[in-house]
């Protein structure tokens, strides 16, 4: 837990940095559009190689064929490796025919810097999809130290090159330290993996695991790889923008993502194994109570963030990046573009786990038909709103097709399971609604107060503080009242995890890329 939060801070604490030494200039909308194809590759393969592997691998293992497990782990690294040594060396060379394609709008000048941005982060795609592999075989092994550490790995990597050579390179600081990051995260988990003593230099393509792995593989890639495109299309249509406007829609986006990495993630994540046992015993009323209350917990914190994140807005991006190269236009350019993002905070936390519940029900075609066909809708939303609203419209437009998949999958897990207490759900929902309004109404009023911080790190940072607690505390006060018991259940489930000295693998993060 220490490492993962230790992560997900310094990874946020990444994204401060490179506010104050780069901004909304040109030049971060370039490495964005630069470090585009690593981001896709990371979010395709890290979380869906561990899906795919570890219960082949854990399934070999339980049946004492150690031999045979290792066998297979061996052909999967050493084919990787191979395939993707080779990919790196052709995407370097055509680098300049594919990158057009993610930065269009770019003029001549910027296209060339992004062309070269993309070859020096070329050989991260080895280690990213590497990384993913190795994290599956530790975690069959309930090894999780060496994986929850790759985060911080990467993080302090990439902070180290920008606060280091920003003078002498500028942002190829960021380029450098983003490739040198990413390979240390598989570096990291190297000595843990080879100490295990069973990796062997082969590649066996006829071995039966392959096959195994390739049919949970296949479906779980192609829901990723959907998700991902969404990310392309972002960046192609952002790219047409003026300078900063894609630089802003990143940082607007890390600040909705904090949460949803914090609390959605790490409720899916003690879900998961519950849902799946509830499913392996055909009880599917205890997966209705237990997806119930997931839900419920995810209203809890993501509805009270949303609610945060559009009336604070421009304080919590003026204390948190406004720095250096991260002017006043730059707070009040992302402080006008995170309101948009932030309003489809409760259906990505949602989806996180609608999708788990869908997977532990061993369903996974109509979950990756979902996933497909909200990628269209973004994007078809995207042209709708890119003349009228600019950035605001291809963030309303991932918003909006997040809350579509949530709608769907909703159904979709509705009928898996034969229906739950939807009544119970609309009631958590209505008191959530009405202790957020109590908030921010709390908020409002200490905006009329008409205090204004000095422009100082220590000032705004106490002010957005004060804001926080009272916001929070009011809330808490009216969730009471209101009779919730969401904070109490929180509260008892990681006690009681801890009391039981459960271990559990570190949860999938975002990107710590770009």
């Amino acid at each position: 837990m220490a490492a993962t939060l230790g992560s997900t801070s310094l990874g946020f604490f990444r994204e401060v940095i490179n506010a104050k030494y780069y901004g909304t200039q040109w030049e971060m909308d370039t490495f964005l559009a630069a470090a585009t194809i690593p981001t896709i590759l990371f979010g395709v393969f890290n979380g869906a190689l561990v899906t795919a592997l570890v219960p082949t691998f854990s399934s070999y293992l339980a049946h004492g064929e150690e031999d045979e497990a290792w066998r297979l782990c061996s052909t999967i690294v050493n084919l990787l490796a191979l395939i993707l040594s080779v990919c790196a060396v052709v995407g370097y060379i055509l680098a300049p025919y594919y990158v057009p394609l993610i930065a269009h709008g770019f003029p001549a000048p910027q296209m060339g810097v992004a062309v070269h941005m993309t070859r020096i982060l070329m050989p991260s795609i080895i280690a990213v999809s590497l990384s993913g592999v190795l994290a599956a075989m530790l975690n069959a092994y309930h090894r999780f130290r060496a994986t929850a550490l790759t985060g911080i790995a990467v993080n302090l990597a990439t902070i180290g090159f920008v606060v280091l050579m920003d003078r002498q390179i500028g942002i190829f600081a960021l380029v450098t330290g983003t490739m040198w990051g990413l390979v240390a995260q598989l570096a990291v988990q190297l000595p843990s993996f080879l100490l295990i003593g069973r990796y062997r230099p082969v590649i066996d393509l006829r071995h039966p695991g392959l096959q195994r792995v390739w049919l949970v593989l296949g479906p779980v890639v192609v829901g990723s790889a959907a998700g991902q495109i969404a990310l392309f299309f972002d960046r192609f249509f952002a790219s047409t923008l003026s300078a900063g406007y894609m630089a802003g829609m990143n940082y607007a986006t890390k600040l909705v993502f904090f949460p949803q990495q914090i609390f959605a993630a790490a409720i899916a994540t003690v879900l998961f194994p519950m849902l799946a046992a509830h499913f392996a015993r055909e009880n599917r009323r205890a997966i209705g109570v237990t997806l119930e209350m997931g839900l419920r917990l995810v209203g809890f914190i993501a509805i009270p963030a949303t609610c945060a994140l559009v009336v604070l807005a421009y304080p919590m991006v003026q204390a948190l990046f406004e720095r250096g190269s991260f002017t006043e236009a730059s707070a009040l350019l992302c402080a006008s573009l995170l309101p948009y993002a932030a309003v489809g905070l409760l259906a990505l936390a949602a989806n996180v786990v609608l999708t788990r519940c869908c997977f532990a029900c061993n369903e996974t075609g109509w979950t990756v038909a979902i996933s497909v066909f909200t990628v269209v809708v973004n994007v078809l939303l995207s042209l709708l709103w890119l003349q009228p609203l600019g950035a605001r419209g291809l963030l309303l437009a991932n918003s909006v097709s997040q809350t579509m998949q949530a709608v769907m999958l909703f159904v979709l897990v509705w009928r898996l399971i034969g229906g739950f207490d939807w009544k119970r759900l609309l009631l958590s929902v209505g008191r959530v609604v009405v202790a957020s309004i109590a908030m921010v109404l709390a908020l409002h009023w200490i905006a009329a107060l008409g205090v204004h911080p000095d422009p100082t790190l220590a000032s705004r940072a106490w002010y957005l503080t004060g804001q926080i607690v009272i916001g929070g505390a009011v809330f808490i006060a009216a969730s009471k009242l209101l009779g919730a018991e969401e904070l109490e259940v929180a509260l008892r489930a990681i006690l009681a995890k801890f009391e039981r000295n459960i271990i559990s693998p570190p949860e999938n993060r975002d990107a710590p890329i770009a």
